[in-house]
């Protein structure tokens, strides 16, 4: 659809002037990106860029991490806190020395086979590193995406039949699909944000449905806490002897 296509393009024009100079964008070291993104999934940006260049001086490639013990990486991990996933990166390493040659799979089902390899990373390392296209839902995207389409739906349900997840799909750059998540990612990091969203900067404000109708706080919506209901209990009490 036309739609689609000037949003592509007006993402791609957007990410490549105005992208930050990360060291993972720099390399197409499948490994180096695979780490990039496990250090993401519960870390910011800024807080990562150092635990990034410690764990590569430590591990510069996979198989000197597959060779490591538990104990050596988690000192690297420290401080990083979720130590679930050193230790899963370890297992994964371990499993690629095993049985895929030291490198990485090059397919998002291959990946998505790792430990702790979620389809978000599996997505994420397969666009970015191999072309695949693979559309990637995080929670910048969900935001974005929930904004431009005027998706009411709550941030969770990022796979599946998600509405988001479809649109992600179909908006999708499959030329340059890492250019397109990433580019989609970072307007959602620095521009379409949770609260006071850079709106007059915004390449796609003109398509975006929640900018038009001035409902940009409305989208995606707010999970709403359970009903809490009361519960009564009779209890009976046995005494020997009274």
């Amino acid at each position: 659809m036309v739609f689609e296509a000037e949003i592509r393009a007006k993402l791609r024009t957007w990410y490549l002037t105005n992208r930050r100079q990360l060291p993972w964008r720099e390399t197409t070291d499948p490994y180096r990106i695979w780490v990039s993104e496990i250090i993401l999934q519960q870390t910011r940006v800024e807080q990562g860029l150092d635990f990034y260049a410690r764990f590569l001086e430590r591990f510069p490639d996979l198989e000197s991490l597959a060779r490591s013990d538990e104990e050596a990486v988690l000192k690297i991990w420290q401080g990083l806190g979720y130590y679930s996933r050193a230790r899963h990166m370890l297992e994964a390493a371990r499993q690629v020395s095993r049985t895929g040659g030291g490198k990485l799979p090059g397919s998002y089902a291959g990946l998505l086979a790792l430990k702790g390899t979620g389809p978000y990373t599996a997505a994420a390392v397969s666009s970015i590193a191999f072309g695949e296209p693979r559309a990637v839902v995080d929670g910048n995207v969900h935001r974005v995406l929930s904004r431009i389409y005027g998706i009411a739906e709550v941030p969770g349900a990022y796979h599946g039949s998600s509405a988001v997840a479809g649109a992600a799909e179909e908006l999708l750059d499959r030329e340059e699909p890492g250019i397109h998540n990433q580019a989609v990612m970072e307007l959602g990091a620095r521009i379409c944000t949770p609260r006071n969203p850079g709106c007059p900067s915004c390449p796609l404000r003109d398509y975006c449905l929640a900018f038009r109708e001035g409902r940009i706080e409305e989208f995606p919506p707010r999970a709403t806490a359970p009903l809490r209901r009361k519960r009564y209990f009779n209890y009976l009490v046995a005494r020997n002897g009274q």
